[in-house]
């Protein structure tokens, strides 16, 4: 598991390794790391073209110090400054051949220089800002961001412009090929819009004793040792069952991918609730949603039931947990009255899609409603889902909603999951998963080929199968999220795409056993 820290957590630990370390030893350890990934990403060094953007603390002083061992090993080294730079770092860059140029602090004659020099790198490090920066760059950093050529640029720390512990980012920012970080993650790194600006982020190990993370990152690893293998003696009630309450005559279909989702989850026996309607001649409960799923998926027990009903939600039998919302359209009072019924059940819960707003309604009516529950529920918002559910709970407008997300998208969510109760999974490019408590995982898996109609529900139905399977709801979330982007990684690299949400349930597949017979994942 990946662990994140604040810049504050990051701080006191290099203070404590500062007081007995001899000076500079933890940048030294820091360069060391650089220089090596530099050396695997060219290929040589000797010849190389290396340009360095510094700015004047330390971040600076680690791209120069590296340019300076760079130098050493027969590279071209050209470092940038808008004024003054480390001292030390900048000496030992000179003395191993290297060059300083002071460009002026907006654009003139240097111009078509700065951008030949910039052109002809084959790798360009940015070491203007390091996590002490806060609220966009300078016009002079600025400039020279703009001017860095993203394929060949690699952030050291973290991209400058880019704030350390919000992800925010504010004007100008350096768009990285990779970012090499050190001591241990910072949350902007995961956090959109920073996350964009990052590429691949590598660790470097500089020795810091660090408290509880801020926030954390599942591997494969942590999700291999999740996933609920069946044991020798597991039958299917043993291996849990869920209560999947989806579809309507309006969308049928949906009730379809989530339940393909689940039967990917690890539960082993489904019911599926469909909402239908009285048959005129028989008075028969009947929808079209029950019968696309017994034709797709024979495995899942279907009930149909009345708008509402329920005593005939409740009597489809007993669960490990439920979800509830892919697909239900129209009465919203209806949905209301089961998910009503669903809340009186101590048993985990699931809310998406056509759920979300009856939730939402309910918390307005009574905002302790899910802090007097037991059994934890697990609400699954887009952005626009999210602003509704504020906006009915909280009373926020649409745009306060915006505003909060991208000023501090995590510590909005928070705020958030502790005023409601909910355990929240925002989703997005970087979907956040955040309990009332304040714990929290960010999952950095996924493809942006998963925006597309109906990808939510297979999630809703995954997630909700992993919690019946026995994972805490909220872990269940963040499982569920990796399985689901790496599902649609696969489908890239196996030549799928576009993707199709009818697709992620065989890439779901695919990616279990992926999971579970490669150790070397």
């Amino acid at each position: 598991m990946r662990n994140a820290h604040t810049v504050e957590q990051v701080r006191a630990a290099e203070a404590e390794r500062f007081a007995v370390l001899p000076p500079g030893a933890l940048m030294q350890r820091a360069v060391f790391g650089l220089v090596a990934y530099v050396v695997r990403r060219l290929g040589r060094v000797h010849g190389a073209r290396i340009v360095i953007l510094a700015g004047s603390g330390d971040n600076g002083g680690d791209a120069l110090w590296a340019g300076a061992r760079l130098a050493a090993r027969g590279a071209r080294v050209d470092a940038i400054a808008t004024g003054t730079t480390h001292p030390q770092a900048t000496a030992a860059l000179l003395a191993a051949g290297g060059h300083r140029q002071i460009v002026a602090t907006s654009a003139g004659p240097d111009e078509p220089t700065l951008r030949a020099l910039l052109e002809r790198a084959d790798l360009v490090l940015d070491g203007l800002l390091g996590i002490g920066g806060r609220g966009g760059l300078r016009p002079a950093h600025a400039r020279l961001a703009a001017l860095a050529p993203p394929r060949r640029t690699v952030a050291v720390d973290l991209p400058s412009g880019v704030d350390a512990d919000t992800g925010a980012v504010a004007g100008d920012a350096i768009r990285a090929s990779a970012t090499i970080t050190f001591g241990t993650y910072k949350r902007g790194l995961w956090l959109m819009p920073g996350a964009a600006h990052t590429g691949p982020v590598e660790l470097v190990d500089i020795g810091l004793t660090l408290p509880e993370p801020d926030l954390r990152a599942l591997d494969d690893a942590d999700v291999r040792a999740a996933l609920p293998v069946p044991h020798e003696t597991a039958s299917k009630y043993r291996r849990g069952v869920l209560g999947l309450v989806a579809g309507s005559d309006d969308y049928p279909g949906a009730a379809v991918l989530a339940v393909g989702g689940a039967l990917r989850g690890g539960a082993g026996y489904l019911r599926v609730v469909s909402v239908g309607r009285a048959d005129p001649a028989s008075g028969r409960i009947h929808g079209r949603a029950g019968d696309h799923v017994r034709a797709a998926h024979p495995e899942a027990v279907v009930t149909d039931i009345a708008p509402g009903d329920r005593a005939a939600l409740l009597a489809a039998g007993r669960v490990q947990a439920w979800a509830i919302g892919p697909g239900l359209a129209g009465d919203t009072s209806a949905t209301g009255a089961s998910l009503d019924a669903l809340l009186g059940e101590d048993v985990p819960l699931v809310v998406d899609a056509g759920a979300l707003d009856p939730l939402a309604d309910l918390l307005a009516a009574d905002r302790t409603r899910l802090h007097r529950r037991v059994a934890p529920v697990l609400v699954t918002p887009h952005e626009g889902e999210f602003a509704r559910l504020v906006g009915r709970v909280l009373g926020w407008d649409a745009a306060k909603a915006a505003d909060e997300l991208a000023a501090d998208r995590l510590a909005t969510v928070r705020r958030v999951a502790a005023e409601t109760g909910a355990v929240i999974l925002l989703k997005g490019a970087r979907t956040l998963v955040v309990e009332p408590s304040g714990t929290a995982w960010v999952n950095t898996t996924g493809s942006p080929w998963l925006g597309t109609a109906g990808s939510g529900d297979v999630l809703t139905g995954l997630i909700g199968s992993l919690a019946a399977a026995g994972l805490p709801v909220a872990f269940a979330g963040a499982v569920g999220a990796h399985l689901h982007g790496r599902a649609a990684e696969r489908a890239g690299v196996h030549g799928c795409l576009p993707l199709a949400a009818s697709d992620l349930p065989r890439l779901l597949a695919a990616t279990v056993t992926d999971l579970l017979t490669d150790p070397a994942r």
